[in-house]
């Protein structure tokens, strides 16, 4: 049985497209018979003809993904694009180094391991970027006999 005619039709009326035209298979015969566009209209009405529903696109493997780099991973060699430094800008790493020797500067200047003098020796020196880590100002300052009652 041949119902272009009618899918066109109630494609149109419904403002769908072809495929998304679902014609009752138990009302073949009644569909065939109805050539206007009213007719189609009344098997409409009738709910011999409906529209499908749309087709989503489904965000559960995404959100899946979303939630695993929520945890970190994900982020081995194959996922890497950009250099290292676009990846964390050298300020930002500058930062967050500096920031961590300058609070162990003051912890240290705060206990007294260190006197003001030479806390304010070291922060030059990390503001010059001698140190680039808390391991290695610490060393620094144990090696050069600036920590006091560490002799």
């Amino acid at each position: 049985m041949n119902l272009t005619t009618q899918r066109r039709l109630a494609a149109s009326i419904l403002k769908v497209g072809l495929n998304r035209v679902w014609i009752d298979p138990e009302r073949l015969e009644e569909v065939s018979m109805a050539i206007t566009r009213e007719g189609v209209k009344q098997l409409i009405n009738d709910g011999a003809i409906k529209a499908k529903p749309e087709k989503g696109i489904s965000s559960y493997r995404s959100k899946k993904i979303k939630e695993q780099k929520a945890k970190g991973k994900r982020k081995g060699r194959g996922s890497v694009k950009g250099a290292k430094k676009a990846r964390t800008p050298k300020k930002k790493a500058w930062m967050t180094t500096i920031r961590a020797l300058r609070k162990d500067l003051k912890e240290m200047r705060e206990e007294e391991i260190i006197d003001a003098t030479t806390y304010r020796k070291l922060y030059k020196m990390a503001k010059g970027g001698a140190f680039r880590s808390k391991s290695y100002m610490r060393n620094y300052a144990r090696d050069h006999d600036m920590i006091k009652g560490d002799e």
